[in-house]
């Protein structure tokens, strides 16, 4: 991992994770890789749409805008006009009746929305119409036009006569504006006002209303040619409407429809059957048959064959354990049989031995053949014992071995010998090869006292250990104490064979001079 880059052990832990996630997931994760493209290109197509439809409409607005700014300058430039004209013939002649008539009947249609006009001479004294509520412009020019936006009524248009002995002036409502400015065969909703650069009023001719944070509009200006005035017209543009919404979201609910419809069908058909049938071999215990119904269920063919292969398996593998069975039951009677054979051949040998030993003339004779009985007597209990753990399979009984070992030896020994055992044995359990060893061992090392004193007293304990998974085996006896009847004995040949024992054991033996005893760890198997 050392050599490795930052990139590429990131893309082993992606592809170890990836590696480790359900069929299904990785099904689904795949799926949704392969189609996410397409979802983008219909959510980018809708958009498109979206913006063409906004530009369409932003597009009407603008053809809307003109034509309201082109019906208000008709109307209003036509009134304007025919307060011009009175205004220059009252200025040469202030008693001029009929040119007041005229310009009272051009404002007459207008009066009843609440338009009016008047015209002053250079002292503000009313020459024709009447007193309007709202004053004049106070900056008007010595000669032209100029207007005044009044916020929430109307607009008032103010014209001077050249050299500023006659004024006139126009008021025209809001209302009266408003339905002189609809354009035509415009449905959509909208905004409509009349500004002026020169002044931060707005005069609002038809409003919206209902404004939304998430709403936008699209604004559109056109000139009305009467002063610095301007009309104005926003459209609404909702960012999330029900259609839009609809729309953009369609292609992204299709990627997840179609994915998960896909990851449905592969989980169903292959995924939950696979998982029925792992279960149904993991439920599989040996001599049992899979239920046939259960594959029968499956719905695809291919796994459906997958588990009448199984099922074959299990009927073949029954004949195997019955077969395999059979087996063991012979083997395990021939395996008694030559275990029964052997005690009987070791109990005779042991029998001829003893008959030998019992016509024999010369005691040192006698002793031999003592001698070689007390280490087929030793086999023998070992043997024994181990074809009666062959039933259960426990292990060997320290405590039954070497109880039945001392047994054997003081019944092996002359007669008013003195001999005596004394047994402190805990109940642990040790394998075969271990209790011969011990057994060996210690019709050595007891032989080996009562060679040195025939009437020896010995103790035999079997401790736990300080190592877990040992005991420690102790013979104590003043017989091994430090001697030259104890160093002569080990010289003539106890101690090769005690030593070799020893080293089967796998455990240095430990001989306490002073004491007069030996102590080995020896390995065991637990307790009884």
């Amino acid at each position: 991992m050392g050599g490795l880059t930052a990139g590429e052990r990131a893309a082993g832990t992606l592809g170890a994770r990836v590696a480790r996630m359900p069929t299904g997931a990785k099904i689904f994760l795949i799926l949704g890789v392969a189609l996410l493209p397409f979802a983008v290109i219909a959510f980018f197509a809708t958009l498109s749409t979206t913006r063409q439809a906004g530009q369409e409409a932003a597009s009407q607005l603008r053809v809307a805008a003109q034509e309201s700014s082109r019906n208000l300058s008709i109307e209003l430039v036509g009134d304007m006009t025919a307060l011009t004209s009175a205004m220059k013939a009252l200025a040469i002649d202030h008693g001029d009746t009929p040119s007041c008539a005229r310009v009272q009947g051009v404002f007459a249609q207008q009066s009843t929305t609440g338009a009016g006009f008047m015209i002053v001479d250079g002292e503000n004294r009313l020459l024709c119409g009447s007193r309007l509520p709202l004053a004049m412009p106070e900056q008007m020019r010595a000669s032209g036009s100029t207007s005044r936006i009044v916020p929430g009524k109307g607009i008032v248009l103010a014209i001077a006569a050249p050299g500023g002995e006659v004024r006139g002036a126009a008021f025209f409502p809001a209302a009266f504006l408003s339905e002189i400015a609809k354009p035509t065969g415009f449905a959509s909703d909208y905004e409509e006002s009349l500004s002026s650069p020169d002044s931060a009023d707005r005069l609002v001719l038809r409003s919206l209303g209902g404004e939304n944070p998430l709403d936008l509009y699209v604004p559109v200006r056109a000139a009305l040619g009467i002063g610095d005035l301007s009309v104005e017209m926003r459209m609404r543009t909702k960012v999330l409407t029900s259609p839009i919404l609809i729309a953009l979201i369609f292609p992204i609910l299709m990627w997840v429809a179609a994915a998960g419809f896909a990851w449905f069908v592969v989980d169903r058909l292959l995924i939950k059957p696979l998982r029925t049938l792992r279960a149904s071999v993991a439920a599989y215990r040996p001599g049992e048959v899979i239920d046939p119904a259960v594959v029968r269920s499956l719905p695809a063919q291919e796994i459906r064959e997958l588990g009448e292969t199984f099922r074959s398996l299990s009927r073949t593998l029954i004949l195997h354990e019955a077969g395999l069975a059979e087996g063991l039951v012979r083997q395990t009677r021939l395996t008694r049989e030559v275990h029964h054979r052997v005690k009987n051949n070791l109990q005779v040998i042991s029998s001829l031995i003893n008959l030998h030993a019992r016509g024999a003339q010369a005691a040192e004779a006698a002793r031999a053949y003592a001698s070689i009985q007390r280490r087929v007597d030793a086999l023998a209990v070992v043997h024994r014992h181990h074809f009666a753990e062959m039933e259960d399979n426990r292990g060997l009984s320290l405590r039954s071995v070497i109880g039945e070992l001392a047994s054997n030896i003081r019944a092996t020994s002359p007669e008013n010998s003195g001999l005596s055992i004394l047994l402190d044995v805990e109940p642990w359990l040790v394998t075969q090869d271990i209790a011969i060893a011990i057994a060996f061992l210690l019709t050595e090392i007891i032989e080996l006292a009562i060679n040195v004193i025939p009437n020896a007293q010995i103790h035999i304990s079997v401790r736990e250990g300080e190592t877990p998974g040992t005991a420690i085996l102790r013979v104590t006896s003043p017989s091994l104490v430090d001697g030259d009847a104890l160093v002569g004995a080990l010289g003539q040949r106890y101690a090769r064979v005690i030593e070799g024992l020893s080293r089967q054991l796998r455990a240095p033996l430990h001989h306490d001079p002073l004491t007069g005893s030996y102590e080995i760890a020896v390995v065991v198997t637990g307790r009884d």
